[in-house]
């Protein structure tokens, strides 16, 4: 048996293969479940209604969605030009911060009107996440330096940063105007206005969900219809024909990963306007936003519009998850039902680029005679 590299994709082989793989990551699950001792159909059955049929479940699937939709874009922005951006999680952190510091601002105004403090904290957000995402940018372009390595370390830079700004200062981000407040570290509460409105009545649709789609289908024009996302293609196609090309690189390599960041960032504010209205570093640490976003761009093979529904897919088994929850269904069991998803939906792109080459030996007899029997 070998593998040959396909020269074209048949359009039904894009269906075909991630239907297979998610039929085959079932399967796998069946077997998992019932050697743990569960009824396989009862687990899928609580699923499918936790975390998209029941009453209130696809709200929840939604807002789980959310942040992992933005760090979800954010990574594929950056490995469409195979810049391998990890730092999507600490450029949330600081798009946080950022967000935050601005409606605090405007709140102690007392001015302004929802749209305003809207747009004020994705514009404060997305800066302060490009800003940092420029760092590991700068570094490759210009020092060749991995950027695996160093916006994957950042991460945890921006960890002890929103960690300092809470627990360890009186910064202007925390709480300090009780003795409650003093003794028990907190960020200061959000102005009414900074809180960002929900759209729906059966399905409750988060205002960042919303902005998340339209980021989504800028970055599908960005990437599909214009000259820079040609120049990214070509570049992460052959980087040496790129330059003989006249085409410049160092440019690209800082635009996509501000880009990425600022994306990031923007997926921080929706955090604080949506939903904690708070600067929060262990909720946010504990989430692991940005790592859950690379998973979303991977299963989504970096389209930002299938990034869309692999997001609302993950947010739905993590909903289910928590009501899965018990003595005798563990967390670390919910972990393995989604891992095993990944496992096999990204095992399945081995047979999108390849295909599996079973060589038939021919029979003696149809191959003729032997040079002994010949003889």
């Amino acid at each position: 048996m070998r593998l040959e590299r396909r020269l074209e994709q048949p359009w039904w082989l894009n269906v075909a293969v991630p239907a297979g793989s998610l039929v085959i990551a079932l399967g796998i699950m069946a077997v998992v479940l019932v050697a743990s001792g569960h009824d396989a159909a009862h687990t899928y059955r609580e699923i499918v209604v936790s975390g998209f049929t029941g009453h209130g479940a696809f709200s929840a699937t939604l807002i789980s969605a959310t942040p992992i939709l933005f760090t979800g874009l954010a990574a594929a922005v950056a490995f469409r030009m195979q810049l391998f951006n990890i730092g999507a999680e600490g450029q949330l952190y600081l798009g946080a911060v950022g967000a935050s510091w601005i409606a605090l601002k405007l709140g102690d105004h007392g001015t302004g009107s929802k749209p305003l403090y809207v747009i004020a904290m994705c514009v404060g957000g997305g800066v302060l996440g490009a800003l940092w995402a420029l760092i590991p940018a700068v570094l490759r372009a210009f020092a060749h330096t991995n950027e695996i390595i160093t916006s994957l370390m950042l991460n945890y830079v921006a960890g002890y940063v929103i960690t300092y700004l809470i627990f360890d200062s009186a910064s202007y981000w925390r709480d300090i105007s009780t003795l409650q407040a003093r003794s028990f570290p907190q960020g200061k509460p959000m102005p009414s206005h900074a809180e960002w409105s929900t759209f729906g009545s059966s399905v409750v649709l988060p205002l960042g969900f919303l902005i998340s789609l339209v980021v989504a289908a800028a970055i599908w024009i960005l990437y599909s219809r214009t000259r820079f996302g040609f120049e990214v293609s070509v570049i992460a196609d052959s980087p040496r024909a790129a330059r003989y090309a006249g085409m410049r690189t160092r440019r690209k390599i800082l635009a996509v990963m501000a880009i990425s960041g600022l994306i990031a960032g923007i997926g921080g504010a929706s955090q604080i306007g949506d939903f904690t209205h708070t600067l929060d570093p262990t909720g946010l640490q504990g989430a692991a936003f940005g790592y859950t976003g690379i998973v979303v761009a991977a299963l989504a093979r970096y389209n930002p519009l299938t990034v869309c529904g692999v997001a609302i897919l993950l947010g739905g088994l993590q909903n289910a998850g928590f009501t899965l929850q018990g003595v005798d269904f563990p967390s670390g069991l919910v972990g393995v039902m989604q891992g095993i998803i990944l496992f096999s939906t990204l095992g399945g792109e081995l047979f999108l680029r390849y295909r599996l080459r079973i060589p038939l030996r021919r029979s003696r007899t149809a191959a003729g005679p032997t040079p002994e029997a010949a003889a």
